[in-house]
């Protein structure tokens, strides 16, 4: 037999072992994406009350903040919007997820693998984990970023209705269009930086700590390489997932929403780090952690969920364990 013959008889994940994983890593962020978005809307609805440059610039003047709370926005959603709306943006959502998730799995796996190396004893040393972690984490949102900000635009079209404002997106392909027209190319872009920002830290708490927490157990315990271990990995690494990443989410969160000129520069804030001390100077430290609930709440059923998929599709798929 050739070898191209030889190549072709072999198994997909085998011949195109990225491409496999990419495919596979986003299959499992769509599912999870479906089970826990209502709390990503619930997070993002948080994160944009009380805005102090709002405030400033003299746009909320007369109008109440309702702040509500985690469980009271939620049901407000339900009761002046419709339950259908807890899904609103989710399109864009899963869109983002199948390039993130799909880019920074493979993109971790070939730092751990190939360039950083694993120790002699197959362990992935800390640091090499962060680095790696980090750096996934950032590529992998950046290809993500543009539907990443049609999903914040969108979630909060629901708000803009009941304020009694026109609505700015007819579907999902017509944000795309508009936000294109209006900003260019760099306006599909506009808060990568914060965005790129938190991918980082949130990556360096959910790959990282779900790899070095996954090995550690199963090097120095009782504990095998199946749902209970993946299971306990997954819920640690949400945890530290929702702590690094709450107060860029916040950041990211506001200047995506913020309105823009002709020109698509944002009228509130002028970068990220902008942003980031006009949200302390007037709304305090603590308002960077606006949605932490949430958030925390929605990582944690996140991560158990794509990571045990994960898991079962890679062993279905006859993929070597993650």
């Amino acid at each position: 037999m050739s070898p191209a013959e030889e190549e072709k008889s072999l198994p997909l994940p085998e011949r195109w072992p990225r491409a496999s994983k990419f495919a596979l890593s986003a299959c499992a962020a769509a599912v999870a994406e479906l089970v826990t978005f209502p709390l990503d809307l619930t997070k993002t609805r948080l994160q944009v009350q009380g805005e102090a440059a709002i405030h400033r610039s003299g746009a909320a003047v007369g109008r109440r903040v309702p702040y509500r709370g985690m469980l009271r926005t939620t049901v407000g959603i339900v009761r002046e919007e419709g339950l259908l709306k807890l899904w609103q943006g989710v399109t864009p959502a899963i869109y983002r997820h199948i390039v993130y998730s799909g880019v920074r799995m493979v993109a971790y796996e070939h730092l751990r693998d190939s360039v950083l190396g694993r120790a002699e004893d197959e362990s992935f040393p800390f640091w090499k984990a962060v680095i790696g972690g980090m750096s996934a984490g950032a590529i992998g949102q950046f290809f993500a970023s543009p539907a990443d900000l049609v999903k914040v635009q969108m979630q909060m079209e629901g708000k803009r209705k009941l304020e009694g404002k026109s609505l700015r997106f007819r579907g999902v392909h017509h944000a795309f269009v508009k936000i294109l027209s209006e900003g260019g190319i760099q306006g599909l872009w506009a808060g990568w930086v914060p965005n790129v920002q938190r991918a980082a830290l949130v990556n360096m708490g959910d790959l990282t700590t779900y790899d070095s927490v996954k090995h550690f157990l199963l090097l120095n315990t009782p504990l095998v390489d199946n749902s209970i271990t993946h299971s306990i990995a997954s819920v640690c690494s949400g945890l530290v997932a929702a702590i690094l990443g709450t107060p860029a989410d916040v950041v990211k969160t506001r200047i995506m929403n913020q309105p823009r000129d002709c020109q698509g520069r944002g009228l509130l804030y002028k970068s990220s780090m902008d942003c980031l001390i006009q949200t302390v100077q007037g709304e305090g430290f603590m308002s960077l952690y606006k949605g932490f609930i949430p958030t925390w709440m929605r990582m944690a059923p996140w991560s158990l969920v794509f990571w045990l998929t994960y898991e079962q599709i890679r062993r279905i798929c006859g993929v070597s364990s993650f």
